[in-house]
């Protein structure tokens, strides 16, 4: 329960800048921030500094395919394919809550984002963004693993964003991440694992961007069988929505999973294909 009270901690002091920065987007006129940096909730796999606006719900469907090495045995990964349902409100424009169900491990998860900084003409150099999650992972079984118990399906995520838009085509952003799983698959794998994530993404025409995203694991196991992740996308802008494209070595959706247990080589042509699709209500 230790990080629990670590990540809580977090989020009070998050909330209390939030407040302080609501009081001040009270004093300013909208037209001095710039406009987002990305246009996806996520770059690919990281989340970005977008948010979802006041009183808007977005449900969000995302899906990965199974490895485009099998070939045509799994019909380039369409049967071995994972999907990922999630639901993200905006109680405000800077604080963001959100639910989600994976097949991948069956894993459900609570998601809190909240906006620290905004990107300001003449102002703040950058947006900056807290995102905190905890999941359940209800595929362990208490048959393969004796003694079992509720506590070791947990896992917590705490990251900061942080992104700057250099122009009108062009941005970055840097994801200082911590994650905790109370049950590792490797022994030899620490169950607080630290990573440092770079994205980014560029304007290929007025509708179509590409990005890209990768996670350096800064204390992953020698033995351990897993890849940091790197994935490439692009985002296509439809009517106000978009719709996101991506190649990516790692298979799970959720924070957790695809930087602690990618499993897919770039070298090898191990990768996965997948997308999102988001209705805004």
């Amino acid at each position: 329960m230790k990080y629990l009270v670590f990540i809580f901690s977090l989020l009070t002091a998050a909330v209390s800048a939030q407040d302080d920065l609501l009081s001040e987007i009270d004093s300013e006129q909208i037209e001095d921030y710039k406009s987002a940096a990305f246009k996806g909730l996520k770059i690919v796999n990281f989340e970005s500094t977008k948010m979802v606006s006041k009183k808007e719900l977005y449900f969000v469907v995302s899906h990965r395919f199974g490895s485009l090495e099998t070939g045509l045995s799994d019909f380039f990964g369409l049967d071995q394919a994972v999907t990922r349902l999630n639901l993200i409100y905006g109680i405000s424009d800077g604080v963001n809550v959100g639910i989600s169900r994976s097949s991948f491990q069956k894993i459900y998860e609570a998601s809190l984002k909240l906006r620290l900084v905004r990107e300001r003409k003449g102002g703040a150099p950058f947006t900056v963004v807290s995102s905190s999650n905890i999941l359940i992972n209800t595929a362990l079984d208490k048959d393969f693993l004796p003694g079992l118990e509720f506590e070791n399906r947990l896992g917590y995520t705490t990251q900061l964003l942080i992104s700057k838009k250099f122009n009108k085509n062009f941005s970055l952003q840097l994801m200082p991440t911590f994650f905790h799983d109370n049950y590792v698959a490797i022994n030899e794998q620490d169950n607080s694992q630290y990573v440092i994530g770079f994205g980014g993404r560029h304007k290929l025409t007025k509708r179509v961007s590409i990005n890209f995203d990768y996670g350096l694991h800064l204390n992953r196991a020698e033995t351990s069988p897993f890849n940091d992740p790197l994935s490439i996308g692009f985002d296509l802008e439809t009517g106000g929505h978009v719709f996101q494209l991506h190649f990516t070595n790692a298979q799970p959706m959720n924070t957790n999973g695809f930087l602690g247990q990618g499993t897919g080589d770039w070298g090898e042509g191990d990768i996965f294909f997948g997308f999102n699709l988001s209705r805004v209500f």
